[in-house]
């Protein structure tokens, strides 16, 4: 259901309109008898389209569209005359009006009209989305944590009860709440909010919106994040950063279906499906009083846990030709390739800190370095290539590559210099003229070298 503005001085014609417009599509209308009193109700209310008529008294059809154009507001326009004249129109489009059409046309050609302009606006959401996916990992792989978590998005995706999707920060969250926004087959937007990033004051605003004068600055009205996800998916996340206030609303409006924005009265039914995420125990955060428990109840109906990608090294390769294909192409780069070697480094190393952000880090760090067509293990950065090899090495393989005989000869090194002072931490360092002692033992580490 979508609410139409109809701009018209003459009242009966704009009172048929809006009878035939909610008996033949089911639309809301509200009616403004002139220019000012319509640009008054579309700073108060969320129209989705305008039906404006160019000839009435005061200020006119084409002062509302450039009024419009001034503000930035982007509610597509229909403009619809009794003169026939087809200058004036097309004077209407280039103010930013959408289509034009007569009102000699009959009911159903209106309908019409209006229904093709709604349904343009929903593709150009959906296309500023792929837009805005563009460069995201793809849900890639075929290891088992994979396909046992495919299935588990098969499963809940037709039922549009709220889901909880756990994991480290940047295995892949928000493309899993993707995957199951396009599994379930919704008609509406897939929106995502990043709690963590909103000002705390701002909070309340974005996720349910505020009327016009609601506080200072608020000089249009807002649709919330639940508003704009309407028929399909609202993401959230980070949700353990929500503020306490802010909870307290969040499950108050999943429980009721509702929303009052920000300095309204009225309450908006809203329909999208909540799909949070967190990286965070939440349990232990209820525990030290930062959760409520009530809310995680709510959100923990369907949980998916997204495999860190160390878990699932299998994957790296399919992972990392598609960012690398992805990235040749948004950088206008020649395409690239990555050599057996290289692909056996990076499944070697550990991806310990962001999982695929950091794959994708470390590719964009080698397409910087050089400029040969086939990326090798040389390329590898230092902290990526040789943890990898240490790695490796330290389950008693065989050195391969370059990386690998280096960290072999490194390993050899400390462990000797070890030996040689009596594994006392201080004195090996400045013996191998390192910095400091927390330079020995971080090496140490990567080698998985210790006294035991």
């Amino acid at each position: 259901m979508s609410l139409i503005l109809i701009v018209d001085d003459v009242q009966p014609l704009a009172e048929q309109y809006a009878y035939d417009l909610k008996r033949l599509a089911g639309h809301d209308t509200l009616h403004a008898p002139d220019g000012s009193v319509a640009l008054d109700l579309l700073s108060r209310e969320a129209v989705d389209c305008v039906l404006l008529d160019l000839e009435m008294p005061g200020m006119d059809g084409f002062e509302v569209l450039r009024q419009l154009e001034r503000r930035g507001q982007r509610v597509p326009v229909i403009v619809y005359t009794g003169t026939g004249d087809f200058d004036r129109c097309a004077q209407a489009i280039r103010l930013g009006a959408v289509s034009f059409i007569d009102k000699s046309e009959p009911m159903e050609r209106v309908v019409q009209e209006i229904a093709g302009v709604l349904e343009r606006q929903r593709l150009a959401t959906q296309v500023a989305e792929l837009q805005r996916e563009r460069g995201e990992a793809p849900l890639a792989g075929s290891s088992p944590p994979m396909q046992k978590l495919r299935e588990a998005i098969a499963r809940v995706a037709p039922i549009p009860s709220p889901a909880l999707i756990v994991g480290e920060s940047g295995s892949g969250k928000e493309v899993v709440a993707r995957e199951l926004h396009r599994v379930s087959g919704v008609k509406g937007p897939f929106i995502a909010i990043n709690c963590a990033a909103l000002p705390h004051d701002l909070v309340e605003s974005e996720l349910f919106g505020h009327e016009r004068g609601a506080f200072t600055g608020a000089v249009t009205l807002h649709k919330g994040a639940f508003e704009s996800a309407a028929q399909g998916t609202l993401f959230l996340d980070e949700i353990g950063e929500l503020p306490a206030a802010a909870q307290a609303k969040l499950l108050r409006v999943l429980e009721q279906r509702q929303v009052t924005r920000l300095g309204g009265t009225r309450t908006i039914a809203v329909d999208a499906r909540v799909v949070a995420a967190t990286n965070r125990d939440l349990e232990a955060e209820i525990t030290a009083g930062r959760f409520r428990s009530d809310l995680y109840y709510r959100l923990n109906v369907h949980v998916l846990a997204v495999p860190p990608l160390r878990d699932r090294l299998s994957d790296v390769p399919e992972l990392a030709r598609y960012l690398l294909a992805d990235m040749c192409g948004r950088f206008r780069m020649r395409p690239r390739s990555l050599s057996d070697a290289a692909l056996a480094g990076l499944m070697a190393y550990d991806w310990r800190g962001n999982n695929v952000r950091e794959l994708r880090n470390t590719l964009e760090r080698m397409l910087i370095a050089t400029d040969r067509e086939t990326l090798e293990a040389a390329d590898l950065p230092s902290d990526v290539g040789e943890e990898g090899a240490a790695q490796r090495l330290s389950t008693g393989a065989e050195p391969r590559t370059f990386q690998e005989l280096k960290a072999a000869a490194e390993r050899r090194i400390v462990l000797t210099a070890l030996e040689q002072h009596a594994w006392h931490i201080t004195r090996t360092a400045e013996a191998l003229g390192l910095a400091d002692h927390a330079s020995l033992l971080k090496i140490m580490r990567r080698h998985g070298i210790s006294r035991d």
